[in-house]
């Protein structure tokens, strides 16, 4: 199953719903970027397609609302978080650390 038919399926849309296939491939290319860089990488690792999954879903469901830390509406309060701290700790240890050369 492709990380998009699995995105779709956590969001509870049908697979066969192909509407917003583009708007979820652009969002799964750019959220393997990010994670490619903050990873300092040039392949995902297997064992991060979850976090990627999780990011693609984080970022979609933030759609409209970019920018804000927090919002009240009806008595009811929300905060966002880019991150949760889990996920970057996952990301963190699959970090490679960049050695910078002496001159």
């Amino acid at each position: 199953m492709s990380v998009i038919d699995k995105v779709k399926r956590s969001l509870g849309i049908l697979l066969t719903d192909e509407s917003q296939d583009d708007l979820f491939n652009i969002l799964v290319e750019d959220a393997t970027e990010d994670l490619l860089s903050w990873i300092n990488r040039v392949t995902l690792p297997t064992t991060l397609e979850s976090v990627l999954r999780q990011i693609v879903i984080i970022r979609y469901n933030k759609m409209g609302i970019e920018g804000e830390t927090g919002h009240s509406e009806g008595g009811i309060s929300r905060t966002f978080e880019d991150l949760s701290p889990s996920l970057k700790s996952t990301i963190a240890n699959h970090r490679i650390l960049k050695v910078a050369g002496r001159r």
